[in-house]
């Protein structure tokens, strides 16, 4: 792309997604750029039109009937725009197909194993299995393994740079007795990304050279105390685009369009995450809960993770959250007790219709306790994964290291959390935007004072894109249209259930005052619109607040508002009946009154 970024005044983006392909339009309008309009279409990459165009071009018409703008003309867009024609800027993402599909090698599963498959989802891909020396399956059960899930590529690693080297080797003698056939296309080579150790690069390429489309890039991890990820992500994103690409159908016809590479929707999602952590030199979770599976994004002290969690959703994979939580777990959510029997043919009626969504307030209230289960469980597999490199506070070879099952310290720490940002459907279509706020109170339980934010309809991915050719457009987007604050939850920690009072607290603004006291066990919510608010915090009874006694400073409202979250943490319902729930749901208007 050689334009000037002074000359992109409209900018066309569109996200390729496995069922619905959405296309938005930005306009620069009064010194600052906003989105102006959106569509969507179903995605056309199956039968009976394979060709994934034909979705981008009915979305943009959609766009075009919305905004009077002529784009297309003979299904090929104009540009550069001029006297309402046109875009300056055509960018776009995808995961249709099912996305970028990998498997991962490593010496020690917990380790560099760990670290490929850190490199792999920071990429944007699908993680389906971690194939490791020391996984516990036979020779054998590898190669059935490989060749049973057709991955669109493999990243193999292992070893530090002049270590051993025949545990790595072992792992390139199973791929080559495998000779697995790429998911998508059987007339190419399937794409090996070798990230192992650099003294064993000779002895797979002997072994995988010939047979396979073998790239050699550094060392993930050349010493058990450096991770080095980035020429494997870049690697895996190149790879992304020659191969897996270039064989979904309509693909190679979507490149010549676009202005810049296309990239994998999660991590497009990544991108945008990470920007904002990094501009605002904040700590960021992120959330994308779909109908199959939940992405969830973090950056603490600018390190970024991200983990998929590929059973836990809302539609498709219901029945896992299901039989992963357990009936009481979801129960616990809903306002009056009802039968195991009934709860358990609703959730299977939804995996059996994915599409359809709730009828009645009752059905409402069941998916949203549902939705509070798979995002739990999707964040504690993520502060399971985004942990602190392994192996590195002892002088061990690789053979002593070879048995080592201790975890490092996960880097998700609630305390030093500054911002929740949730999307998907269930988060970002709720009736209500209070029922999104108590979602993801109810599932990330943060802890001290957090800001709470949805993604309004989904165009992050898109913002994901653009940040790394238009930083301006994206980030003034993503505040002002994409980014709905909701609010801020202020979350005591160390309450004492046996005392009263846990918070005494006073709000100041536009020349009002709110002052109260926070009981154990409440939920209060203090209306105030998205500004900064002149704060006083005083704990009672031992309970912190960040770690302290007591918080003097401004903190921001919300288009919900402050939420004062008296339940301690972490949440034991043994404390809490029925009456608790109902009280909540009350006192932040989550559900019209019965």
């Amino acid at each position: 792309m050689n334009q000037n970024l002074k000359n992109i005044k409209v900018i066309l983006a569109t996200d390729c997604g496995s069922t619905t392909t959405k296309a938005i339009l930005i306009e620069y309008i009064n010194n600052e750029y906003r989105l102006t309009f959106r569509g969507e279409a179903p995605t056309t990459v199956e039968a009976p039109f394979e060709d994934v165009t034909c979705g981008v071009i009915n979305a943009i018409i959609e766009l075009e009937e919305l905004s009077g703008r002529k784009i297309l003309d003979n299904d090929k867009i104009i540009s550069p725009q001029s006297n309402n024609r046109g875009v300056d800027l055509y960018i776009s993402t995808s995961s249709a197909g099912g996305g970028l599909q990998m498997m991962v090698g490593g010496v020690v599963k917990n380790m560099t194993g760990e670290s490929a498959q850190r490199a792999a989802l920071g990429a944007g891909s699908i993680v389906m299995d971690i194939i490791a020396s020391n996984d516990g399956r036979k020779y054998h059960e590898r190669v059935q393994k490989i060749r049973q899930l057709r991955p669109d590529m493999i990243l193999l690693s292992g070893g530090v740079d002049g270590g051993t080297k025949s545990h790595v080797v072992e792992l390139a003698e199973i791929i080559k007795t495998a000779n697995p056939n790429p998911r998508l296309g059987n007339n190419f080579k399937i794409p090996i990304i070798y990230a192992g150790n650099k003294d064993a690069v000779s002895d797979i390429d002997k072994r995988l050279g010939d047979i396979t489309d073998l790239k050699i890039v550094d060392n993930i991890r050349p010493t058990l105390d450096r991770e080095n990820l980035k020429p494997s992500r870049d690697k895996i994103h190149d790879l992304f685009m020659e191969h897996v690409m270039a064989q979904a159908p309509g693909y190679n016809k979507l490149l010549t369009w676009t202005d810049y590479p296309i990239i994998p929707t999660p991590g497009a999602v990544g991108k945008i995450i990470k920007k904002i952590a990094y501009n605002e030199n904040i700590s960021v979770v992120g959330v994308d809960i779909g109908g199959a599976t939940t992405d969830v994004f973090s950056v603490f002290d600018k390190k970024f993770n991200r983990t998929v969690s590929a059973n836990y959703g809302m539609s498709y994979s219901i029945c896992n959250v299901l039989a992963e939580t357990g009936i009481e777990n979801i129960s616990r959510w809903l306002s009056s007790d009802l039968e195991e029997k009934d709860l358990t043919n609703r959730i299977a009626n939804k995996m059996i219709r994915p599409t359809t969504i709730p009828q009645t307030l009752e059905e409402l209230i069941i998916e949203q306790s549902i939705a509070r289960e798979a995002l739990r469980l999707s964040f504690v597999q993520h502060k399971e994964f985004a942990v602190s490199l392994k192996g590195i506070q002892q002088e061990r070879t690789i053979s002593d290291t070879f048995d080592q099952t201790m975890s490092g310290e996960t880097l998700v720490n609630m305390n030093k959390l500054d911002m929740i940002v949730g999307s998907g459907g269930v988060l970002s279509h709720a009736p209500r935007r209070e029922q999104a706020y108590r979602m993801l109170v109810d599932a990330f339980l943060p802890e001290g004072i957090t800001q709470i934010a949805v993604d309004s309809i989904f165009m992050m991915p898109q913002l994901g894109v653009l940040s790394e050719i238009h930083e301006k457009a994206a980030v003034e987007v993503f505040n002002k249209d994409c980014l709905v604050r909701l609010g801020t939850c202020i979350s005591p920690t160390q309450v004492d259930a046996d005392n009263k009072e846990v918070m005494e607290y006073c709000f100041e603004y536009d020349n009002k005052k709110i002052e109260g006291i926070l009981e154990f066990g409440e939920i209060k919510m203090i209306k105030i619109g998205f500004e900064s608010i002149k704060t006083k915090l005083i704990m009672k009874n031992n309970s912190k607040i960040n770690g302290l006694d007591e918080f003097s400073g401004n903190v921001y409202g919300g288009e919900v508002g402050i939420m004062l979250d008296g339940r301690g943490r972490p949440l034991d319902f043994d404390l809490f009946g029925k009456t608790f729930i109902n009280n909540w749901s009350k006192q932040t208007n989550e559900y019209p009154l019965k």
